[in-house]
């Protein structure tokens, strides 16, 4: 991926839900961007899944759909030190031609 292309990635977190759907609409709308990609690991991945779908349903019907599902897995240190693995999924958004 382009480094230019960083704008473009919303992480989901523990933000409101729709500042998540407001932030992709934004990517396509204000910064009329190509394609978009939310990101998340772990508990908040069925998030990132519902605000694709609410982003590509309710708010920019027609106008997106989604390019591309790509799941992993990140090992890193916990706050106890221990190695735990925790899964990712990256959902790529695309502007329909």
């Amino acid at each position: 991926m382009a480094e230019k292309d960083k704008d473009n990635i919303i992480f989901i977190g523990n933000k409101p839900f729709m500042n998540y759907v407001t932030g992709v609409v934004m990517q396509f709308t204000t910064k009329n961007a190509k394609e978009v990609i939310v990101k998340a690991r772990g508990k908040f991945i069925s998030r990132a899944v519902d605000v694709a779908e609410i982003s590509n349903k309710r708010f920019l019907e027609g106008q997106v759909e989604v390019k591309d599902i790509a799941i992993d897995s990140e090992e890193f240190k916990n706050k106890e030190g221990k190695q735990v693995r925790v899964s990712t999924i990256e959902i790529t958004l695309t502007k329909k031609k």
